[in-house]
């Protein structure tokens, strides 16, 4: 299980600044983790290393089918809609999604596509 790692799937589309990218990035790494203290992946993946790999989508909709995808194959997820405080006008938006922790053969057929960030 120490092969274990999150796939954080950021939005490209949205040309976030480089701080906003980092921080929404770990909210969505935090997030899934809090809410998923108990899951066995998730001790095992905290008792590793916690690997994560930041990879990107063209849209929301290609984000919104990633997670689906990744629900379907029985995935944790966590996506991250911003306050739009700071960007995006105030609008709240949907900026990124951490999946897992799993392992490689679980993860690639839903984000193996997908580009490193």
């Amino acid at each position: 299980m120490s092969d274990f790692k999150m796939i954080i799937v950021m939005r490209k589309d949205l040309n976030m600044r480089k701080g906003k990218l980092v921080a929404q990035g770990a909210h969505a790494a935090v997030g899934l983790t809090l809410e998923n203290l108990d899951h066995v992946e998730v001790k095992a993946w905290l008792a590793s290393s916690f690997k994560k790999i930041c990879v990107y989508v063209e849209s929301e909709q290609e984000l919104l089918d990633v997670v689906a995808e990744a629900t379907r194959n029985g995935l944790l997820t966590k996506k991250i809609i911003d306050a739009g405080h700071t960007e995006f006008h105030g609008v709240p938006t949907l900026t990124c999604a951490a999946i897992g922790p799993a392992g490689d053969a679980q993860l690639k057929p839903v984000t193996g596509h997908l580009k490193l960030m």
